[in-house]
C-alpha cells in the first residue's frame, strides 16, 4: 500500500498532459447522464468557480477530483480513483486533504443497495453528515432524467439557507455547462 500524500494538479485545457487519463477515468467511473461532454469543459476550464485535478501519486494520476469554489462552500462535484488503487484508501487521503479546513458539499445516490450503503459509510467516516433535504438533480445531457441524491455537508449540517444557495449555485451556474437550457431543478423548497 502506497502511504504518499496526493497531490492535486489543476488542469487548465484538455490540452494539458494528464487530461487524456484523466478523461479516461471519467467516463469509465461515470454514467453518461453525471457526465458533461468534452466541449462543456472546455467552456468549464475557464470560469474561476471550476477546476478540474488530476490527483498524483509519486508522479502519477491516481484519481481525478472536478469541483467548484463559491464564497460560502466547496462542492465536489465528480471524485474518482483509478481501478488500480482502490482499496489503498487513496480516496480517503485525497478527499481528507482537499477537505482540511473548508466546508464542503457533494451528493451521493440514496443508500438503498450495497454500493450507494457503502459509499454513505464512507463519506460518514470522512466526517460528512447526510442532510435531510428533499434534493433532485437532474441529469447532465438529454433526455433529462431527474433523480434524488441525498445533499452531503462537512463539517456539519447545512443549514436551510445553505442548502438553497447550494440548490441555486446547481441550478443556476452549474448546470449552464450542461445541455440544459432552462433547468428546473434542483430547489430546496
Amino acid at each position: 500500500m502506497n502511504h504518499s500524500e496526493p497531490q492535486f494538479i489543476p488542469l487548465g485545457s484538455r490540452r494539458d498532459r494528464d487530461w487524456p487519463e484523466v478523461w479516461d477515468l471519467y467516463e469509465e467511473s461515470f454514467p453518461a447522464c453525471e457526465r458533461w461532454d468534452a466541449a462543456s469543459y472546455d467552456r468549464a476550464l475557464a470560469d474561476p468557480a471550476f477546476e478540474a485535478d488530476a490527483i498524483h501519486l509519486d508522479g502519477a494520476v491516481a484519481g481525478l477530483l472536478f469541483h467548484w469554489t463559491t464564497d460560502h462552500f466547496h462542492y465536489v462535484e465528480h471524485l474518482a480513483v483509478s481501478p488500480r488503487l482502490r482499496g489503498q484508501h487513496l480516496g480517503s487521503r485525497a478527499l481528507e486533504a482537499f477537505c482540511r479546513d473548508r466546508r464542503v458539499i457533494l451528493e451521493i445516490d440514496p443508500p438503498e443497495e450495497g454500493i450507494s450503503i457503502r459509499r454513505l459509510h464512507f463519506y460518514e467516516r470522512l466526517g460528512f453528515v447526510a442532510n435531510p433535504y428533499d434534493y433532485i438533480h437532474p441529469s447532465y445531457r438529454a433526455p433529462f432524467h431527474p433523480h434524488r441524491l441525498v445533499l452531503m455537508s462537512r463539517p456539519e449540517p447545512l443549514t436551510d439557507d445553505e442548502a438553497r444557495r447550494f440548490a441555486d449555485f446547481i441550478r443556476e451556474h452549474v448546470l449552464s455547462y450542461s445541455e440544459h437550457k432552462h433547468a428546473e431543478w434542483p430547489r430546496i423548497e
